[in-house]
């Protein structure tokens, strides 16, 4: 979803993936444990249903779908998209798909979106299917990954040679944070940056909206051959099928939306509501590394985090040089703090990062921040996701680009989240200065007509804060908030039997709980 990005100041981000759940995909991927292709899987053809559309949409509503083997088991896709939904005869985008059939009776399509936004739906299903659905969802549904248009396999954002993404991520700006001198180097290289995306990226760089994204939804439920669309959104994903829930309310069949996003935030309420997250996370797990021996910290969890406050201040200062001439700076270490934080399992990643910085040392930090950033050991880029995430966002949100206002939010954030919030402040820069803006408006949806929609909440998630589960199935009129008492981002299938139970109830016997289970 969003949070704090490495180097550019204030940059949002929140994805389902967790550093133990990164770190155990390649590993099997290096293990090689994958299964053996199907022969009965290596064509198909998946007929549409019948949908009154425009008759400029037809063509795209009635493409068949051709499947072929692509991984261990699975079949890929290419659907055909209109670039600008308003004027369907401009031009097309591809969208890519991976699924993995149902193994039991089939109930339909199941699309799974891990977030972002920017996040690779397709590579989430191809290498961790049993993290992003259980067994009881794979007997019962075509379990449906694509890559939202901007990322990844689909018609992508494209900007920068990985040489300038390493820049542009990680280096650090001249001047004092905050000051007239260091606003001026940010807006110039948010300038570069957007001009980059424009001139590499085309007329796509202007469509690649969440509004733009649920109407592609909308037609690849129709391609697979659903009348209703069965969807499990994660983080961002939440708001992309909250935003699809209020377009198409008629043909929602059943939608579960897990860490979710309230879409009546604006940009600054995101910011400072996931800076108090993240400080409550960090707190939490001060909490619990202060009660085991080893841990890099002592006495209270007041005093852990002034620690890292002067831990901070101290590489915003003197930045640690890497062995690759990367200098560990307090935006870097930012992100190497906030990513362990999206899974409690993920908690002895981040003592062992701290120990080593508080030794010196900037290797492990910038492995984090690297993993973060799907950053390679050679400096290549995995994805496009950092790229495609800044061209949603900036279609998504208003900015402000007044630096006098800027300066202000910055002290309310400090106040609120004086930890983290100093380094995620300033975030309007990158946006104020895109080359197109937004004109979404941003408010609550009810989505009236709806069917039944499951809204997952994790009390003390850091990227997506629980407030947001809260609101979102109030403003929902057919929302059913389910809670899970814990730490981390998202909750199904990395929690406990009742919420995996309660999801999967739903999907596969369209059980709607009666009041919040409270797991």
């Amino acid at each position: 979803m969003t949070t704090g990005k490495t180097m550019r100041p204030g940059r949002r981000v929140g994805t389902r993936w967790s550093v133990l759940a990164v770190f155990t995909v390649v590993a099997l991927t290096l293990s090689g444990c994958v299964g053996l292709f199907l022969p009965s899987q290596t064509r198909a053809t998946s007929t549409p249903v019948a949908e009154d559309v425009a008759a400029d949409l037809q063509p795209f509503y009635q493409q068949k779908l051709e499947w072929t083997s692509c991984a261990s088991g699975m079949q890929c896709t290419t659907v055909k998209a209109p670039l600008d939904w308003a004027n369907p005869s401009a031009g097309q985008v591809k969208l890519a798909l991976i699924r993995h059939q149902a193994t039991g009776t089939r109930l339909g399509s199941l699309l799974v979106n891990p977030g972002g936004p920017g996040a690779s739906g397709y590579d989430f299903i191809k290498n961790s299917l049993d993290f992003a659905a259980d067994k009881k969802l794979q007997a019962s549904y075509d379990v449906v990954g694509f890559d939202p248009r901007g990322v990844g396999r689909s018609s992508a954002v494209t900007c920068y040679a990985p040489a300038q993404m390493d820049a542009y991520l990680y280096d650090i700006t001249p001047g004092v944070r905050g000051s007239d001198e260091w606003i001026a180097n940010n807006v110039r290289t948010a300038k570069e940056f957007g001009s980059a995306c424009a001139s590499n990226t085309g007329a796509l760089l202007d469509h690649v909206d969440t509004v733009s994204a649920a109407h592609d939804l909308d037609l690849m439920r129709a391609t697979l051959g659903d009348k209703k669309l069965n969807y499990l959104g994660y983080s961002y994903g939440t708001y992309l099928g909250t935003v699809y829930a209020g377009m198409y309310p008629q043909k929602t069949g059943r939608l579960v939306l897990d860490g979710a996003l309230d879409p009546a935030s604006d940009n600054n309420d995101v910011t400072t509501i996931q800076a108090k997250g993240f400080e409550s996370a960090l707190r939490a797990y001060l909490a619990d590394c202060l009660a085991h021996a080893h841990c890099p910290f002592s006495g209270t969890v007041a005093d852990g985090m002034a620690t890292i406050t002067d831990l901070l201040a101290s590489v915003e200062a003197s930045p640690i040089r890497n062995s690759d001439g990367r200098e560990l700076g307090a935006n870097t270490l930012v992100t190497a703090i906030i990513f362990p934080l999206y899974d409690r399992a993920s908690w002895r990643y981040l003592s062992k990062m701290f120990s080593s910085v508080m030794q010196g040392s900037a290797s492990f930090a910038f492995q984090l921040a690297d993993a973060y950033n799907n950053r390679n050991d050679d400096g290549t880029y995995a994805d496009n996701s950092m790229e495609a995430f800044t061209a949603v966002n900036c279609l998504d949100y208003s900015y402000n680009a007044d630096p006098s206002v800027m300066k202000q939010q910055a002290a309310e954030l400090a106040k609120a989240a004086p930890v983290i919030g100093p380094y995620l402040s300033y975030g309007d820069i990158s946006c104020a200065n895109w080359p197109y803006k937004s004109t979404l408006k941003r408010g609550p949806i009810a989505a009236a007509g709806s069917a039944p929609i499951l809204v997952v909440g994790t009390t003390n998630d850091p990227a997506t804060p629980y407030v947001w589960a809260q609101n979102l199935s109030r403003e929902l009129e057919n929302g059913h908030l389910v809670t899970y008492k814990g730490e981390g981002h998202t909750a199904y299938n990395k929690s406990n039997s009742c919420v995996n139970n309660t999801v999967d109830d739903f999907f596969v016997h369209g059980t709607v709980p009666a009041e919040d289970p409270k797991c």
